[in-house]
Protein backbone atom coordinates (compact mmCIF):
# COMPACT_ATOMS: atom_id res chain seq x y z
CA UNK A 1 0.00 0.00 0.00
CA UNK A 2 2.88 2.32 0.85
CA UNK A 3 4.45 1.62 -2.55
CA UNK A 4 1.20 2.55 -4.30
CA UNK A 5 1.03 5.79 -2.29
CA UNK A 6 4.63 6.65 -3.20
CA UNK A 7 3.89 6.00 -6.89
CA UNK A 8 0.83 8.24 -6.78
CA UNK A 9 2.79 10.97 -5.03
CA UNK A 10 5.47 10.80 -7.72
CA UNK A 11 2.84 11.07 -10.47
CA UNK A 12 1.29 14.12 -8.83
CA UNK A 13 4.74 15.63 -8.42
CA UNK A 14 5.46 15.10 -12.12
CA UNK A 15 2.14 16.67 -13.10
CA UNK A 16 2.78 19.62 -10.81
CA UNK A 17 6.25 20.05 -12.27
CA UNK A 18 4.83 19.98 -15.82
CA UNK A 19 2.19 22.55 -14.94
CA UNK A 20 4.82 24.75 -13.34
CA UNK A 21 6.99 24.58 -16.47
CA UNK A 22 3.98 25.40 -18.64
CA UNK A 23 3.07 28.37 -16.49
CA UNK A 24 6.68 29.55 -16.57
CA UNK A 25 6.78 29.18 -20.39
CA UNK A 26 3.58 31.19 -20.75
CA UNK A 27 4.92 33.85 -18.42
CA UNK A 28 8.26 34.04 -20.24
CA UNK A 29 6.63 34.17 -23.68
CA UNK A 30 3.48 36.06 -22.85
CA UNK A 31 4.18 38.87 -25.29
CA UNK A 32 4.89 36.50 -28.20
CA UNK A 33 1.85 34.35 -27.45
CA UNK A 34 -0.35 37.43 -27.24
CA UNK A 35 0.88 38.54 -30.66
CA UNK A 36 0.25 35.06 -32.14
CA UNK A 37 -3.25 34.80 -30.68
CA UNK A 38 -4.01 38.33 -31.82
CA UNK A 39 -2.84 37.52 -35.33
CA UNK A 40 -5.03 34.41 -35.48
CA UNK A 41 -8.06 36.36 -34.27
CA UNK A 42 -7.34 39.08 -36.85
CA UNK A 43 -7.03 36.54 -39.69
CA UNK A 44 -10.32 34.88 -38.72
CA UNK A 45 -12.03 38.27 -38.50
CA UNK A 46 -10.66 39.34 -41.88
CA UNK A 47 -11.79 36.06 -43.46
CA UNK A 48 -15.34 36.31 -42.16
CA UNK A 49 -15.50 40.00 -43.01
CA UNK A 50 -14.25 39.34 -46.55
CA UNK A 51 -16.72 36.48 -47.02
CA UNK A 52 -19.80 38.09 -45.50
CA UNK A 53 -19.38 41.73 -46.47
CA UNK A 54 -17.53 41.50 -49.78
CA UNK A 55 -17.71 38.08 -51.43
CA UNK A 56 -21.37 37.26 -50.80
CA UNK A 57 -22.68 40.60 -52.11
CA UNK A 58 -20.29 40.27 -55.07
CA UNK A 59 -21.67 36.79 -55.76
CA UNK A 60 -25.23 38.10 -55.81
CA UNK A 61 -24.21 40.95 -58.10
CA UNK A 62 -22.46 38.54 -60.48
CA UNK A 63 -25.50 36.25 -60.70
CA UNK A 64 -27.74 39.24 -61.42
CA UNK A 65 -25.39 40.48 -64.15
CA UNK A 66 -25.16 37.02 -65.73
CA UNK A 67 -28.91 36.57 -66.10
CA UNK A 68 -29.18 38.22 -69.51
CA UNK A 69 -26.09 36.44 -70.85
CA UNK A 70 -27.70 33.12 -69.95
CA UNK A 71 -30.87 34.15 -71.80
CA UNK A 72 -28.84 34.95 -74.91
CA UNK A 73 -27.01 31.62 -74.58
CA UNK A 74 -30.29 29.70 -74.41
CA UNK A 75 -31.41 31.49 -77.60
CA UNK A 76 -28.13 30.53 -79.35
CA UNK A 77 -27.16 34.20 -79.57
CA UNK A 78 -23.59 33.31 -78.72
CA UNK A 79 -21.96 36.61 -79.69
CA UNK A 80 -24.32 38.57 -77.43
CA UNK A 81 -23.88 35.99 -74.69
CA UNK A 82 -20.11 36.39 -74.91
CA UNK A 83 -19.77 40.13 -75.32
CA UNK A 84 -22.98 41.58 -73.93
CA UNK A 85 -25.39 43.95 -75.64
CA UNK A 86 -24.12 47.30 -74.38
CA UNK A 87 -26.54 47.28 -71.47
CA UNK A 88 -25.89 43.87 -69.96
CA UNK A 89 -22.52 42.19 -69.52
CA UNK A 90 -21.50 39.12 -71.45
CA UNK A 91 -19.74 36.06 -70.09
CA UNK A 92 -16.28 37.43 -70.94
CA UNK A 93 -16.68 40.53 -68.77
CA UNK A 94 -18.37 38.54 -66.00
CA UNK A 95 -15.50 36.03 -65.91
CA UNK A 96 -13.04 38.95 -65.77
CA UNK A 97 -14.81 41.20 -63.25
CA UNK A 98 -16.16 38.50 -60.94
CA UNK A 99 -13.31 36.00 -61.07
CA UNK A 100 -13.43 35.40 -57.31
CA UNK A 101 -17.05 34.27 -57.40
CA UNK A 102 -18.75 31.02 -58.35
CA UNK A 103 -20.69 32.94 -60.99
CA UNK A 104 -17.45 34.23 -62.49
CA UNK A 105 -16.11 30.69 -62.58
CA UNK A 106 -19.30 29.46 -64.28
CA UNK A 107 -18.97 32.27 -66.82
CA UNK A 108 -15.73 30.62 -67.98
CA UNK A 109 -17.69 27.46 -68.75
CA UNK A 110 -20.36 29.33 -70.68
CA UNK A 111 -17.77 31.36 -72.55
CA UNK A 112 -15.99 28.17 -73.54
CA UNK A 113 -19.23 26.71 -74.89
CA UNK A 114 -19.97 29.91 -76.83
CA UNK A 115 -16.54 29.77 -78.45
CA UNK A 116 -17.03 26.07 -79.22
CA UNK A 117 -20.35 26.81 -80.95
CA UNK A 118 -18.78 29.61 -82.99
CA UNK A 119 -15.80 27.49 -84.10
CA UNK A 120 -13.25 29.47 -82.09
CA UNK A 121 -11.72 26.33 -80.72
CA UNK A 122 -8.51 27.62 -79.15
CA UNK A 123 -10.48 30.21 -77.18
CA UNK A 124 -12.91 27.47 -76.17
CA UNK A 125 -10.05 25.41 -74.76
CA UNK A 126 -8.68 28.42 -72.86
CA UNK A 127 -11.94 29.28 -71.10
CA UNK A 128 -13.03 25.72 -70.45
CA UNK A 129 -9.63 25.03 -68.91
CA UNK A 130 -10.14 27.96 -66.54
CA UNK A 131 -13.39 26.43 -65.28
CA UNK A 132 -13.39 24.15 -62.25
CA UNK A 133 -16.30 22.62 -60.35
CA UNK A 134 -17.17 20.05 -57.71
CA UNK A 135 -20.26 19.25 -59.78
CA UNK A 136 -19.49 15.91 -61.40
CA UNK A 137 -21.66 16.45 -64.47
CA UNK A 138 -20.45 19.99 -65.25
CA UNK A 139 -16.78 19.16 -64.66
CA UNK A 140 -17.11 16.09 -66.89
CA UNK A 141 -18.84 17.99 -69.67
CA UNK A 142 -16.16 20.69 -69.54
CA UNK A 143 -13.45 18.07 -70.04
CA UNK A 144 -15.41 16.49 -72.87
CA UNK A 145 -15.92 19.85 -74.58
CA UNK A 146 -12.18 20.49 -74.46
CA UNK A 147 -11.83 17.13 -76.20
CA UNK A 148 -14.35 18.26 -78.84
CA UNK A 149 -12.37 21.45 -79.45
CA UNK A 150 -9.13 19.53 -79.91
CA UNK A 151 -10.86 17.13 -82.28
CA UNK A 152 -12.05 20.07 -84.40
CA UNK A 153 -8.44 21.28 -84.45
CA UNK A 154 -7.50 17.81 -85.76
CA UNK A 155 -5.41 17.13 -82.67
CA UNK A 156 -6.67 13.59 -82.15
CA UNK A 157 -4.14 12.76 -79.46
CA UNK A 158 -5.23 15.62 -77.20
CA UNK A 159 -8.89 14.96 -77.96
CA UNK A 160 -8.48 11.34 -76.91
CA UNK A 161 -6.72 12.39 -73.70
CA UNK A 162 -9.58 14.67 -72.67
CA UNK A 163 -12.24 12.13 -73.61
CA UNK A 164 -10.43 9.66 -71.35
CA UNK A 165 -10.40 12.22 -68.53
CA UNK A 166 -14.11 12.87 -69.04
CA UNK A 167 -14.95 9.16 -69.00
CA UNK A 168 -12.87 8.60 -65.86
CA UNK A 169 -14.19 11.69 -64.05
CA UNK A 170 -17.45 9.96 -63.10
CA UNK A 171 -19.19 6.65 -63.58
CA UNK A 172 -22.80 6.96 -64.71
CA UNK A 173 -25.06 6.01 -67.61
CA UNK A 174 -25.05 9.52 -69.06
CA UNK A 175 -21.51 10.88 -69.38
CA UNK A 176 -19.36 7.75 -69.17
CA UNK A 177 -20.70 5.88 -72.23
CA UNK A 178 -20.83 9.17 -74.12
CA UNK A 179 -17.09 9.71 -73.75
CA UNK A 180 -16.19 6.06 -74.15
CA UNK A 181 -17.98 6.28 -77.50
CA UNK A 182 -16.07 9.42 -78.47
CA UNK A 183 -12.81 7.71 -77.57
CA UNK A 184 -13.76 4.75 -79.74
CA UNK A 185 -14.61 6.98 -82.70
CA UNK A 186 -11.25 8.78 -82.46
CA UNK A 187 -9.49 5.43 -82.20
CA UNK A 188 -11.26 4.26 -85.36
CA UNK A 189 -10.21 7.47 -87.09
CA UNK A 190 -6.63 6.57 -86.15
CA UNK A 191 -7.20 2.98 -87.38
CA UNK A 192 -6.83 1.59 -83.86
CA UNK A 193 -9.71 -0.80 -84.39
CA UNK A 194 -8.96 -3.29 -81.62
CA UNK A 195 -8.82 -0.52 -79.03
CA UNK A 196 -12.03 0.95 -80.41
CA UNK A 197 -13.70 -2.45 -80.21
CA UNK A 198 -12.67 -2.70 -76.56
CA UNK A 199 -14.43 0.60 -75.86
CA UNK A 200 -17.60 -0.48 -77.64
CA UNK A 201 -17.67 -3.75 -75.72
CA UNK A 202 -17.18 -1.87 -72.44
CA UNK A 203 -20.23 0.24 -73.23
CA UNK A 204 -22.26 -2.88 -74.00
CA UNK A 205 -21.17 -4.72 -70.87
CA UNK A 206 -21.01 -1.95 -68.27
CA UNK A 207 -23.54 0.59 -69.52
CA UNK A 208 -26.18 -1.56 -71.18
CA UNK A 209 -29.01 0.62 -69.83
CA UNK A 210 -27.66 3.80 -71.40
CA UNK A 211 -29.14 5.34 -74.54
CA UNK A 212 -25.83 4.97 -76.37
CA UNK A 213 -25.75 1.22 -75.71
CA UNK A 214 -29.00 0.69 -77.64
CA UNK A 215 -27.19 0.93 -80.99
CA UNK A 216 -23.80 -0.34 -79.86
CA UNK A 217 -23.95 -3.67 -81.73
CA UNK A 218 -23.59 -2.00 -85.13
CA UNK A 219 -20.43 -0.23 -83.95
CA UNK A 220 -19.07 -3.49 -82.57
CA UNK A 221 -19.75 -5.17 -85.92
CA UNK A 222 -18.09 -2.34 -87.84
CA UNK A 223 -14.93 -2.38 -85.72
CA UNK A 224 -14.79 -6.19 -85.81
CA UNK A 225 -14.84 -6.21 -89.62
CA UNK A 226 -12.01 -3.71 -90.05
Amino acid sequence: MAKQTDKTDKQFAQIEETLTKTEQYIEDNQKSLTVIVGAIVAIVAIYFGFTNFYLEPLEQEAHADMYMAEIYFEKDSFNLALNGDGQYLGFLDIADEYGLTNAGNLANYYAGLCYLHTAQFEDAIEYLSDFSSDDIILSTLALGCIGDAYLELEDNSSALKYYEKAADNASNDFTTPRYLMKQAIVLEMDEEYEDALEMYNQIKEDYSKSQIAQDIDKYIARASNR
